[in-house]
């Protein structure tokens, strides 16, 4: 008797991440290392929130000692704040960075971000949310025109990659061996950007004789 097995889920998540002000000069370095994770950067945003905006972003964490603390320093200076998505990202992300207090974490995860940006357990270096519904209040602060649709996930994400995805990608890969470019990863990327699927396409071209 043949045993199927179960296909895989395809389910995506978003988080927040910040790069904090102490470690902006290192937001180039960092970014690499989350592309290198495995991450999408969707939104990217350079921004200096007020004292006040500070305490809004952490109002979980009002009333603790440290807050006072954690509001001048989040507002000492211009921090990047970013939208990260992949598989499970919320956990991967603060995976990726590790214990909040970078002592700790110098100690126990030595490779993880705050280990090596951190300076103690106020100034970690970097932020990340710690659920989804974390996230998606976090995102709507720092990107408050951002539209957070669903991502599809599950038949719905295997629907559109059969539909959309698939049949670009192997047109480009076609393409790319009937041409043979001599850089052919930017022959690629510029050809699926070129036929994106759902690149808005104008019905038709105004000329000057319409507009007279």
């Amino acid at each position: 008797m043949q045993m199927l097995m179960p296909e895989p889920q395809i389910f995506v998540e978003r988080t927040l991440a910040l790069i904090k002000p102490d470690v902006v000069d290192k937001e180039e370095e960092i970014e690499e290392l989350i592309l290198r994770s495995g991450f999408l950067i969707i939104q990217k945003r350079k921004l200096q929130l007020s004292p006040e905006q500070c305490s809004n972003f952490y109002a979980d964490q009002y009333g603790k000692m440290f807050f006072p603390n954690l509001t001048a320093y989040m507002s000492s200076g211009p921090l990047v704040a970013m939208v990260l998505a992949r598989h499970c990202a919320v956990s991967y992300w603060k995976e990726l960075l590790g214990p909040s207090n970078s002592l700790r974490a110098r100690r126990t995860h030595p490779h993880s971000l705050r280990a090596i940006y951190g300076t103690d357990d106020l100034r970690n270096a970097l932020h990340g949310s710690l659920s989804i519904s974390s996230a998606e209040r976090e995102i709507r602060f720092m990107f408050p025109e951002a539209i957070l649709e669903p991502i599809p996930s599950g038949q719905r994400a295997r629907d559109y990659l059969n539909l959309h995805l698939k049949p670009t990608l192997l047109a480009g890969l076609t393409a790319l061996c009937k041409e043979k470019p001599a850089d052919p990863m930017t022959w690629l990327a510029d050809w699926l950007i070129e036929h994106n699927p759902n690149k808005p396409r104008l019905q038709y071209q105004v000329t000057e004789e319409e507009h007279q």
